[in-house]
């Protein structure tokens, strides 16, 4: 009850000063981490967590799945139509050098063999703008550059996949079966896009009407079907969250709308708890064991690989230089990458425990960089974050063109 004492507390904090911290380099993400650090063994010792415990990994998976689901509402297919060319360019060609960026450094700085360097790149390569609210959650934002890193991080996520699996299974020294791999990522394609689609064409039978107050459950309940069904069929519930989303926003707007709110607040509530339990997971006994080729491997894979990486995929698209500058910045790493690390711990190859410690590093050093940094950043864009809090109405996007 100490975890669950601590997320309360941390919460009515966070909640208190969220007026504060929308205008200010303040991040609700960095207090929870902070927390986790304090009342985990590295701190006060008041709870006590493994990286193997399920709690970790059931927590990680539900955040995920929500924050992938309410992001691909964002995501729906004139939206994709629209922006297909920039978060095209992003995940076909920012996404390999970013993964290749990261395995070379890891195999020289690090010394891990290449199959445990390209699983490193796997498992960092995906993002998750989650810590840059400022970007993607501002209607004042130009909309191409919020469209370019919602639809990238909800896509590169299953991308990632794959990959991870597969270097896994070559760090592990065992026969990757592709086979299973690819129909884990259809099934769960499939059962994305089946579930919300039978279930909003049922909804236009004139029989089938919701009460106003409760048509925000409906699509929750569309994304419990869709978990559910995925675990129980093996498919690949991250790629089946942002398929259903995407599918559900396409189909029926209108729903989408209605959910959206309860939706960010579900997704918000997951993803702090799983910061609270990440933190608590980063200890100095776990971090003092790191070489200064790892630190220096952390550093390198936030400030220069992935900038780099989606500068070179960006060169000649019709987007701003500042706009560029600024998708190539927010690459932060979230909880994909917490998945695939604890994938990678739970696998038992050789490095496991490096791997986890590195990935920890790395994703809690993009939280403090990339939620720290990402008001600063609409100011520089010159789009100010508006005075009023949001009110939860719709506002009109804007686009600079």
């Amino acid at each position: 009850m100490a975890l669950v004492l601590a997320f309360g507390v941390v919460l009515l904090v966070s909640v208190s000063l969220s007026g504060v911290a929308a205008r200010t380099i303040l991040s609700t993400a960095l207090l929870f981490l902070l927390a986790g650090a304090l009342i985990g063994q590295g701190g006060f010792g008041l709870v006590q967590i493994n990286p193997g415990d399920p709690l970790v990994t059931a927590l990680a998976d539900i955040a995920l799945f929500t924050v992938l689901f309410t992001d691909g509402q964002r995501a729906s297919l004139p939206a994709l139509k629209e922006g297909w060319k920039l978060s095209g360019r992003a995940l076909g060609l920012g996404m390999p050098l970013t993964m290749i960026g990261i395995a070379v450094p890891a195999h020289f700085l690090v010394g891990v063999d290449w199959p445990t360097a390209l699983l490193l790149g796997a498992i960092l390569s995906p993002t998750d703008p989650v810590f840059a609210a400022a970007i993607v959650g501002r209607s004042d934002v130009p909309l191409r550059l919020r469209r370019l890193l919602n639809v990238e991080s909800g896509l590169n996520d299953g991308l990632a996949l794959p990959f991870v699996l597969i270097f896994l299974a070559t760090a592990s020294h065992t026969t990757s079966d592709l086979g299973e791999v690819g129909l884990e990522l259809v099934l769960g394609l499939v059962i994305g896009i089946v579930i919300p689609a039978l279930v909003t064409l049922a909804w236009r039978l004139k029989v089938l009407t919701a009460e106003p107050r409760l048509q925000a459950l409906g699509p929750l309940a569309i994304a419990v079907m869709v978990f559910a069904a995925c675990h129980l069929t093996h498919a690949n519930p991250y790629l089946a969250a942002f398929a259903a989303g995407a599918t559900l926003a396409t189909m029926d707007r209108v729903a989408a709308e209605h959910f959206e709110p309860l939706g960010d607040l579900l997704s918000e509530i997951t993803k702090f708890a799983a910061l609270l339990v990440f933190g608590a997971l980063i200890t100095p006994d776990r971090l003092s064991h790191l070489t200064v080729g790892g630190w220096i491997l952390a550093v390198v894979t936030i400030v220069l690989v992935r900038p780099a990486a989606m500068m070179l995929s960006l060169l000649r698209t019709p987007m701003t230089r500042r706009e560029r500058s600024a998708a190539a910045w927010f690459g932060p790493k979230g909880f994909a990458s917490v998945v695939y690390g604890l994938l990678a711990l739970q696998s038992g190859i050789p490095d496991n425990e490096l791997v986890f410690d590195l990935v920890a590093v790395t994703i809690a050093l993009s939280i403090v960089l990339h939620s720290s940094t990402d008001v600063p950043v609409a100011k520089a864009l010159s789009f100010e974050p508006p005075d009023n809090l949001p009110t939860g109405h719709k506002e009109r996007d804007r686009s600079t063109g």
